[in-house]
């Protein structure tokens, strides 16, 4: 089960109080910036942990400004769409309510409220556009920073998350010409056992490099392995199958 650290009160509770009962998740961002996208992130992420455990989520988006901008950001790091929470009039009978918002900003209303540390770029001035360059860069560059602490990124940790990215998904292409093999229990459980504690991604992360390295794991285990996490981490970790080489 997934369990989230509430910032308003300290404790880890778990993501959905009701087996596979509606949980909203609410982002709350401000302007167009990388702390705000790396909120909309966090958010996305618990969507996905939930949906891959079961659970239907109604997403919402409440953000004061730059909303379009946001929107289009969001949707090039691979986030999927929310709901504009001004175009909803009232609930819908869901069993849990979870705010997703920068750790800076005071706890919005009742609910599970998970906070997000700020993230910059080194110390600040970067234009968002300009690192949307390469997307699947930053959105690794951002998975790898516990989500508690800043993440003050810079052009070195950008070109060492496109480079582990390209490195993935050519072993994926790489990995699918074997036979495929199922993922093994203990990967799985070692991955479910990460993003189910406080959606631990550097964690999830770990084991993928565990898995990529690993001299006596199958081929077709590594494809299965990496193909399941990125229903997760949403890489686009198959995107260089069927090209040639």
């Amino acid at each position: 089960m997934l369990r989230i650290l509430d910032a308003r009160t300290g404790q880890p509770v778990p993501a959905t109080p009701a087996r596979r009962g509606l949980t909203r998740v609410e982002a709350h961002a401000g302007g167009l910036d990388l702390t705000a996208l790396r909120v909309l992130l966090t958010a996305d992420l618990l969507v996905r942990a939930l949906e891959l455990g079961g659970t239907p989520v109604w997403t919402m988006l409440t953000a004061p400004r730059e909303q379009a901008e946001l929107g289009t950001a969001a949707t090039a790091l691979s986030i999927r769409p929310f709901e504009d929470s001004r175009d909803v009039a009232s609930g819908l009978g869901e069993a849990q309510v979870v705010h997703v918002r920068a750790a800076t900003e005071e706890p919005p209303g009742a609910g599970v409220v998970v906070a997000v540390a700020p993230a910059g770029w080194d110390g600040g001035g970067e234009d968002v556009q300009r690192l949307l360059a390469d997307p699947g860069a930053l959105r690794l560059a951002l998975l790898s920073v516990p989500r508690d602490e800043p993440a003050e990124l810079d052009a070195a940790a950008l070109e060492e998350a496109a480079r582990t990215a390209a490195e993935w998904r050519t072993g994926v292409a790489r990995w699918a010409n074997q036979p495929s093999r199922p993922v093994p229990d203990e990967v799985r459980a070692r991955l479910r056992a990460a993003w189910e504690d406080d959606l631990d991604l550097p964690g999830v992360l770990a084991v993928l490099r565990d898995v990529a390295n690993a001299p006596d794991l199958a081929d077709g285990a590594r494809f299965e392995t990496f193909l399941y996490a990125d229903r997760l981490l949403a890489l686009d970790l198959a995107g260089e199958l069927g090209n040639p080489g």
